[in-house]
Order: C-alpha cells, then structure tokens, then sequence
C-alpha cells in the first residue's frame, strides 16, 4: 500500500464532500434536541448529553444515530455518546444501537476519504493526524487496522478518512471496524448503564476499568513506537 494518501478525485470529491458538511451542519442548527446533543457532546458536558437523550424517550435513538453520523464532521469524544445511551437504554438496548449507528458513521467517514481531496482532509482533520495516520495504515494488514480501533491512538472518524483515502478494501475496513470497536465501546456502554446504581464492588465494573486502563496502558507503549518506526523522511 502506498505510504501517500492520494490527492483524491479533485474538484467533484471536494464539492460533495462540502455539500455533505454543510447539510450535517444545517441538520444540527435546524433540530433543537440534535442541536442541543451536539453542543454538549462538542463541550464534553456528559450530564447534559445523558439528560438530553434520556428524556427524549425512544425518539432519543434517532439523536443517537444522528450523533453518530455527524461525528463524521464533528469531532466529539465517542465515549459521551456511548455513555449516554447505555444510560438511557440500558446495555442490552444500547450497545447495539450505538456499534449499528457507529459503522454507519464509519461508511461516511470512509466515503468522506475516499472522495475528498487532500487539502480537505487535512482541513477536517488536521494535516498532522492525516500524516500520522497514513504511515500507521500503510503498514497494512487487517491486525493493524482492529489495532488502530482498539487502542484508541487516533479518533475515530480519522482512521476512516486515512482508511478511504489510502483506498484498504471496504470489506476488510468494515469488519476490522467492527471488531476492534466493539470492545472499548461496550466498556463505556456498560457504565453509563450502571450509573445509577454504581457500586465499587460491582465485578462487571471493575472489569469494565481494568479494560480501559489495560487499553490505555497498551496505547501509552504501543503510540511512540509505531510513530517512531513510521516517521516520514523530509
């Protein structure tokens, strides 16, 4: 695979790509409830997340869908969402509903880099995190890729621009997508639907942090070396 991202389709991809941003940003302006979910997603405000879906009822999981789709635009720490709604729903209702609107977001984010040129890329995303993260992919390999989404080094809807626009087979995006999410998402799903009732001696939470700091302490020892071992020659 090619350690360059392509400069894309030119001017078509550049256009789509703008149009789709305007219309994500239209539907956040013209919605009160998404308008209010993405201000505190974009702020970091988790009460206020967890409130704003938990009292909208099932009508709360198209703002769970459509959250997730505008991450693709919109960057926000994932972790609010899937917190929210695992405390709206509850895991078994919500793990589904967010991994199903989380691949949705990631058939965007793929789309988003497979047409847009370069300079948008790097406008959406910053040319750094781009940079960093065509040498990660340019590795190559279905390993890397459910590494990449395992050990949160780089967020989200970047690994699907860098994935789209390095062209890996969409097949192969899309299961690695699935595999390497499912794990830290149910983690974060899993206590959001415990926060109500949390309890330090509860064994499923305590193993829901031992993952997460197990992943952070994998991410803190694997980043530089894989940084390290792919720095681009000036």
């Amino acid at each position: 695979m090619s350690s360059r991202i392509s400069s894309g389709p030119g001017w078509a991809g550049v256009v789509t790509t703008l149009i789709g941003v305007a219309l994500a940003a239209a539907l956040v302006l013209a919605v009160p409830e998404l308008r209010h979910a993405a201000s505190a997603a974009v702020h970091g405000d988790t009460a206020a997340m967890r409130a704003e879906i938990n009292g909208l009822g099932a009508t709360g999981a198209l703002v769970v869908f459509a959250m997730a789709l505008i991450h693709a635009v919109i960057f926000y720490p994932a972790e609010i969402l899937n917190t929210a709604a695992g405390y709206a729903y509850g895991f078994g209702i919500a793990l589904p509903m967010v991994m199903a609107a989380w691949m949705a977001s990631a058939v965007v984010g793929y789309g988003i880099g497979h047409a847009a040129a370069r300079p948008v890329l790097y406008k959406l995303a910053g040319e750094e995190r781009m940079r960093r993260g065509e040498r990660l992919i340019s590795r190559g390999g279905a390993p890397l890729l459910v590494g990449i989404r395992l050990f949160p080094l780089m967020p989200f809807s970047v690994v699907c621009y860098v994935c789209g626009a390095a062209r890996v087979p969409f097949g192969r995006y899309m299961w690695t997508t699935l595999v390497g999410y499912l794990p830290i998402t149910a983690v974060f799903v899993y206590f959001g639907s415990r926060l109500d009732t949390l309890s330090p001696t509860d064994p499923w939470l305590l193993a829901s942090l031992a993952v997460i700091v197990a992943l952070l302490a994998v991410a803190w020892w694997l980043g530089p070396r894989l940084s390290s071992s792919n720095t681009e020659p000036t």
